[in-house]
C-alpha cells in the first residue's frame, strides 16, 4: 500500500495566481484577507486546506497546479 504524502501543506500567492489566473496584488490580497478571516498573524501560513475551504476548490484539484 502505498502512501501519497504531499510535496509541501501551504500554499503562497504565487500558487494562488497559478490557480486562479490573478494578478500578483490581487491574489498577495485574497491571502491576506484569508489570514485575517482565520485569524492569522501577518506571517503566518496558510495551509492547502484552509485556502480551498475559504475557496470552495477542492484540495485534489488545487495541489495538481502548486509549483514545486
Amino acid at each position: 500500500m502505498s502512501i501519497l504524502v504531499p510535496n509541501r501543506i501551504c500554499i503562497y500567492a504565487k500558487d494562488i495566481q497559478n490557480i486562479t489566473g490573478k494578478k500578483e496584488r490581487t491574489a498577495r490580497k485574497l491571502l491576506s484577507d484569508l489570514r485575517q478571516k482565520l485569524g492569522k498573524q501577518k506571517n503566518d501560513l496558510v495551509t492547502i486546506q484552509d485556502f480551498c475551504h475559504y475557496t470552495g476548490l477542492q484540495e485534489e484539484h488545487v495541489t495538481k497546479f502548486l509549483i514545486v
